[in-house]
């Protein structure tokens, strides 16, 4: 794979450099992130148009789908260029009825593990997420039980490094008392920036930090603001709020996910948007 100039560059994540731009799978899917996708030709599409772009880092998880996500980026990308990798999460499964229900004990977590590596076609993932908390936030409670069950499989030789998601930063501590901890995938983003403290704290410590949702949360007023800085800037609001995250702290990598190369590559460029000192003042007040 020949390494493209991306926005932001590179971040070391456990002595695996990240371009800070990634990619998140979970639009692969079909609606609600469930079932087939209706094209799946355009779905390989994507996927080999973000490694062609330069993008080492695609995020993903078996129960995207469930399994289809796995199953095309394996068809897309396998075998896999060196330098390419795979982040995937555990902690969760899907019902009949396309609901998200937790799936966090030792042998449900063991047995995700082995159905990413089989569906991916892999001897071994680089990151695994252990995903906590449920969708608004992260939840209290220990959760040494669940990350030991992954440490213990990272001692086998079958995860390489560990994440954790939707956490507070005492279950990252937590979790850091066990085994070390390559990354933190929380939802953060101009509006919702309760984990302002963790990003600072993740950055000190060499951990990535992984947002996921960047536009999510947003009251109309504040997407209000958003969106004139996009026009404003010629370019749209995600790309805004991409590159705000770009700047706001050197730990951040973006996942943004699409099902289109078009909005694929509209995403990367505008990543890359340039925020004046003014704009970003109006960005950040945005979350004030």
């Amino acid at each position: 794979m020949t390494t493209r100039t991306l926005p932001g560059g590179t971040y070391p994540v456990a002595g695996l450099e990240f371009t800070r731009i990634g990619y998140g799978a979970m639009q692969l899917a079909g609606p609600g992130v469930f079932g087939p996708p209706a094209d799946r030709d355009a779905a390989i599409a994507v996927l080999r148009t973000a490694v062609d772009l330069g993008i080492n880092h695609i995020d993903t998880s078996d129960y995207y789908g469930p399994y289809v996500t796995n199953e095309i980026i394996r068809e897309a990308l396998a075998p896999y260029p060196g330098d390419l990798h795979i982040v995937t999460k555990v902690g969760a499964r899907r019902d009949s009825s396309g609901g998200w229900p937790h799936a966090r004990t030792p042998a449900e977590l063991r047995q995700q593990v082995h159905d990413n590596l089989k569906r991916l076609g892999l001897d071994a993932l680089d990151v695994v997420n252990l995903r906590m908390g449920g969708y608004s936030g992260p939840e209290p409670g220990s959760i040494a039980e669940q990350f030991g069950a992954l440490a213990a499989l990272r001692d086998q030789g079958l995860i390489r490094h560990l994440g954790v998601s939707t956490v507070t930063a005492e279950q990252l501590a937590e979790a850091q008392s066990i085994a070390p901890v390559a990354c933190v995938q929380n939802m953060y983003n101009i509006a919702r920036r309760h984990d302002d403290d963790l990003v600072d704290l993740t950055a000190r410590q060499g951990i990535a930090f992984v947002p996921y949702f960047p536009l999510g949360g947003f009251e109309k007023l504040q997407s209000d603001a958003l969106h004139a800085v996009a026009d404003r800037l010629e370019t749209t609001p995600l790309g805004v709020a991409l590159a705000w995250l770009l700047r706001r702290s050197p730990n951040i990598l973006l996942i943004p996910g699409t099902s289109s190369v078009a909005h694929l590559r509209e995403n990367v460029a505008a990543a890359g948007t340039d925020l004046p000192d003014d704009a970003l003042a109006e960005l950040d007040a945005i979350g004030g």
